[in-house]
C-alpha cells in the first residue's frame, strides 16, 4: 500500500511510466524525454514509492489497475 497521504501521480510521472510500460529501457526513455538516465531512474523510484511498490514493473501494473495508464 502507498503511504497515507501520498500524492497521486502527475502528468510528469505518467509519461515516463507509460514509456517503461511499453518495454522501453530507462536509457531509451531518457533519450526520448531528453533528460539524463539518472533522472529517469530517480523519477521511477519516486513513482514506486508513491504507489507503494518496489520495482518499476510493479508501478506499471499498479497504475494500469488504477486506470492511470
Amino acid at each position: 500500500m502507498p503511504p497515507a497521504g501520498s500524492p497521486p501521480l502527475t502528468a510528469e510521472d505518467v509519461v515516463p511510466l507509460g514509456l517503461l510500460a511499453r518495454g522501453r529501457p530507462p536509457g531509451s526513455v531518457a533519450r526520448r524525454l531528453r533528460t539524463p538516465e539518472r533522472t529517469v531512474r530517480r523519477r521511477a523510484k519516486g513513482i514506486c514509492d508513491r504507489l507503494g511498490v518496489s520495482a518499476p514493473i510493479e508501478a506499471v501494473v499498479r497504475a494500469a489497475k488504477r486506470g492511470i495508464l
